[in-house]
Order: C-alpha cells, then structure tokens, then sequence
C-alpha cells in the first residue's frame, strides 16, 4: 500500500487534474497512517535544497537561502547538462529515407528531446510546476546577497534573472537601484554582468529552440519523384537492346574506368607542358 500511495502521489504532481487519479488519492488519503508514504518517487537532487532555501527564505535565515539555493542551482545545471548528453543517443528509424533526409530526422529529434530538457527538469511543488525556474533561484539569490550586505554578489544575480524576463519591472527597478548606488557599494560595470552558467544555460536554451524551429520548417521531407513510365516514352526497352549495338567497343565499365585511370596518372617527365 505504501508504494501505491507514493506512485499515486509522483503521478498526481505532474497530472493533477486526472479524475480517475484524484479519486483514488482521496480514496488513500482517507486511510490512516497515509500522509506518511505521500512522497514523490522522482525527486530529484536539486528538489531538496531549493525547498530548504524557500523556508530559510521565509524564515529571514538568508545565510541559509544563499548556501542551500546555490546547491540547487549548482545540481539543476548539472541535471540539464546530463539530459543534454542523454539526447544524443540512437533513436529507431521506422521509414526508409533518402540518406540526408534520415539525418535531418535525426538532427530534428535530437533537438526535441534537448529542448524538453528544460521543461522535464522542472520542479512541481504541490501539484504546482516553478516557472522560469532558473530565473526564480536567481531571484531569491540576489534578495539574500542583499540582505546580507553583499551587492557584488547581488548585482549579477539581478543581472542573470533579467537574461530570462528581461521585462520584469520588479528586477528592472531593483537593477537601477543598485546603478543608482554602485558609487556607494563599490560596483564597476563588471559587477553588473550576468554570471557565466547563466549565460551559458541562456545561449543553449534559446539557440536549440531556434535550432529546433528552423529545422521544423526548412528540413522538411522533400517530395520524392516517383519514376513511372520512364521507358514508355518512345525510349528503347532492355529488351531491344542487343551485341550488335555493341560490336567494337569492348566490354562498357572496363571502357569508363580504363579511361579514367589514365586520365589520372600524374606527369612523368619529359611530358609536354612541363
């Protein structure tokens, strides 16, 4: 019972609006002894920390937020980097294409596959998905630096949250009240720059989604012309053909490729032009 509680559980946290599932968490839910097996059985590493870092949050323990939410970014990225490379892998050819078509079909899933990345990854708490998830750790990171006192850390938060919601009035108004300041707190247009994994994490989301759209709509499968007919157009048929067409002129291939071996062979010397 208490693994059909937690599968119930993993499933519902994904799906939250199946009825046929909601039926049977309520039906468990009213069993005694329940609340303690409702666990997701898919929590990833990065899950724990970030929740850690949001009660520290709330609890105004910013040293807290800062060491546990970095822990999350830090196993986050390293999550996204793994399901990157597990994109790469075989897929199965179910049709028989044109060798540059196959590839293309191959490309074009590889990037699918890259591009949920991000969207599998994300965590869902309380039958709730984090949007721009990375943005959000961003957001509490710059907050706690601030509380902290340390604007050199807190300004390229603010600076990478606003790669991923460049409109956000919140982070623009924060950001202009650190440029307002950086005399004062000692900050130089460095400071100012987003960090490098957030670049880094950006520039891959964004060009394999352009990646992904551009193959979506100029690898598609060509047309292939089905060749009917070809010898009903007053062309002679195999079977007119006969030897005599032939006479002196030896055997065909060996003709091609006899010339073509001597067309090949490099000067000796004493040949004319040199």
């Amino acid at each position: 019972m208490a693994k059909a509680i937690a599968a119930t559980q993993t499933f519902m946290l994904k799906q939250p609006e199946d009825k046929m599932m909601k039926r049977n968490m309520d039906y468990y839910r009213s069993l005694p002894g329940s609340q303690e097996h409702l666990r997701n059985l898919e929590t990833r590493s990065y899950e724990a920390p970030f929740l850690r870092a949001v009660r520290a949050h709330n609890a105004e323990n910013y040293r807290r937020v800062v060491s546990d939410m970095e822990l999350a970014l830090s196993d986050f990225l390293k999550a996204y980097d793994s399901c990157l490379a597990a994109s790469e892998g075989s897929r199965e050819i179910l049709d028989f294409k044109d060798f540059y078509a196959s590839i293309a079909d191959h490309y074009t899933e590889t990037l699918k596959r890259k591009v949920k990345c991000e969207s599998e990854l994300t965590p869902v708490v309380g039958g709730f998905v984090i949007e721009k998830f990375v943005a959000t750790m961003y957001h509490y990171l710059q907050f706690a630096y601030y509380k902290l006192n340390d604007m050199k850390k807190a300004v390229p938060c603010v600076a990478s949250y606003m790669l991923f919601d460049p409109s956000d009035k919140v982070m623009k108004s924060n950001l202009a009240y650190y440029q307002l300041h950086k005399d004062k707190w000692g900050l130089t247009e460095e400071d100012f720059r987003p960090r490098a994994e957030a670049v880094r994490y950006f520039n891959q989301t964004t060009m394999q989604l352009e990646m992904l759209q551009f193959s979506q709509q100029h690898l598609q499968d060509d047309d292939e012309m089905e060749i009917k007919g070809y010898w009903s157009h007053g062309l002679e048929t195999e079977q007119d053909w006969s030897d005599a067409q032939f006479a002196g002129e030896g055997n065909y291939e060996e003709g091609i490729y006899a010339s073509h071996y001597y067309k090949q062979q490099p000067k000796q010397k004493g040949d004319l032009g040199e």
